[in-house]
């Protein structure tokens, strides 16, 4: 015989027992990571360091920090200064081992966020995938030689590689400090190995943060002097058609109607912020949400627009994100009949400007200086 827990017991009584069952869980997770990583400081595990300086950029939470956009936004100001290379794990990719990739390539062959940064820098920057991240180091500079600088993406828990410049983001709405690890929370690793970055971004900050605000933050995360500490947010751009279309519906969420309705349609880890921004537009909205890197399938599809088809409004639009919208235009079960009605939301960083400290000049100064790696 089974018992509906919910029927007998309060949401605050279920999550005790849920935590109480998962806490072991969390406690063996915490003490594999403490063992890994002290494997790693008293040189149990191999190290190795390149003479090309190498900058890490990634966090100590499952999912949602921004790195993506962090990492455009980083090759964005460096690309003239620097012959970049830029090599990620490839998650959710269809492929293995190291690619290079090429033009011809798509989301399953290198993932959807590489696939990204790639189209986006066509021809500027030399990108590639690989599980492991010292011998796609060593391939990169093989192939291109020229490369002067190497941005690994995702890789701060990848410590067989000893990075010039580590950088950890860390959610300003998730902090860690607030956080447990996993499974009982979303922490890859203990809070306190933020100490081990050496930038430390506070990223999705609110566009009202005060003064206040971030001195609590500076208190709660503890850095030591030589840490950098830097605030940034997400500003969104008006929507593009995933697919090319000759006459754009809408090129600014102003020139929605009130009686338009929109779908907001996402794969991402974090969909919340997203459709906070759309609802200051719109209030005829409805969202689907799938897991992250999610590649979609006919059926999904059939789903999708049964809802879209659903929506009560004088003109319909869906609307996705730009991490989405490489895996959808790439998509065969798409229906070439609905491409004109949907569009993407281009997601940016920015940089808040606290004291005088810039952000890509505290990074060139870390690339450029003598001495050993973080």
């Amino acid at each position: 015989m089974s018992i509906d827990l919910s029927k007998i017991l309060n949401k605050d009584q279920r999550k005790s027992i849920i935590d109480a069952l998962l806490t072991p869980f969390s406690w063996g997770f915490g003490a594999a990571v403490w063992l890994r990583n002290a494997a790693f400081n008293v040189g149990l595990l191999p190290q190795e360091e390149f003479d090309v300086p190498v900058v890490s950029v990634g966090n100590i939470t499952v999912g949602g920090t921004g790195k993506t956009p962090h990492v455009e936004y980083i090759i964005e100001a460096l690309y003239r200064r620097y012959h970049v290379g830029v090599l990620s794990r490839g998650y959710k990719r269809k492929t293995k081992g190291f690619i290079l990739a090429s033009n011809n390539m798509t989301p399953r062959d290198i993932g959807d966020e590489p696939y990204q940064i790639f189209n986006k820098f066509t021809g500027l920057i030399t990108l590639a995938v690989c599980e492991n991240r010292r011998k796609g180091i060593r391939e990169l500079l093989r192939i291109d030689p020229d490369i002067n600088l190497i941005l690994l993406d995702d890789a701060f828990q990848h410590r067989y590689v000893v990075p010039k410049v580590n950088i950890v983001l860390v959610d300003y709405n998730r902090p860690p400090y607030e956080d447990k690890l996993m499974p009982l929370g979303s922490l890859r690793e203990p809070a306190r190995n933020v100490l081990r970055g050496d930038m430390v971004v506070v990223t999705k900050c609110p566009s009202d943060i005060t003064a206040m605000d971030i001195r609590m933050v500076k208190k709660n995360l503890g850095l030591f002097p030589y840490q950098g500490l830097f605030f940034s947010n997400i500003r969104y751009a008006d929507p593009v058609p995933v697919f090319p279309v000759q006459s754009p519906q809408i090129t600014s969420l102003q020139w929605l109607r009130e009686d338009d309705a929109l779908l907001c349609l996402t794969g991402i880890a974090t969909p919340k912020p997203l459709v906070r921004y759309l609802r200051q537009y719109s209030t005829n909205i409805k969202v689907m949400h799938f897991d992250d890197h999610h590649f979609f399938t006919r059926r999904d599809f059939s789903d999708i627009f049964k809802v879209y088809n659903s929506l009560e409004g004088k003109r319909k639009f869906i609307i996705t994100t730009e991490k989405d919208a490489v895996r959808i235009m790439n998509n065969p079960y798409f229906p070439p009949t609905r491409r004109h009605c949907i569009y993407y939301i281009p997601m940016k960083v920015g940089f808040l400007e606290m004291e005088g400290a810039s952000f890509i000049e505290e990074l060139v100064k870390r690339i450029d200086e003598q001495g050993t790696n973080s």
